[in-house]
């Protein structure tokens, strides 16, 4: 399946273009001058996919506070450790 758009096509063909991906559950591959420069998803992938990412963030975050790879500190102290790292 060909899931490849040139810049110039979307700008001609518009929206319809992405859509057939979309109903397919594809993302838009957008080309410019033959390079792949940007993706196009549906906005129902998009928060899935930030979902996950945040999944994961929450699940590294309990593995470091079960590693004790955290600090305790008061906001002041914490400003003077990130300003001197």
């Amino acid at each position: 399946m060909n899931n490849t758009l040139t810049a110039n096509d979307l700008k001609t063909k518009g929206i319809t273009s992405v859509d057939k991906n979309a109903k397919k559950g594809l993302e838009t591959i957008v080309t410019i001058r033959g390079k792949e420069k940007y993706v196009i998803i549906t906005t129902t992938e998009f928060n899935r996919l930030r979902e996950c990412e945040l999944t994961t963030a929450l699940i590294e975050s309990e593995n470091d506070i079960k590693k004790g790879k955290f600090k305790n500190d008061s906001i002041e102290n914490h400003i003077k450790r990130i300003k001197n790292a």
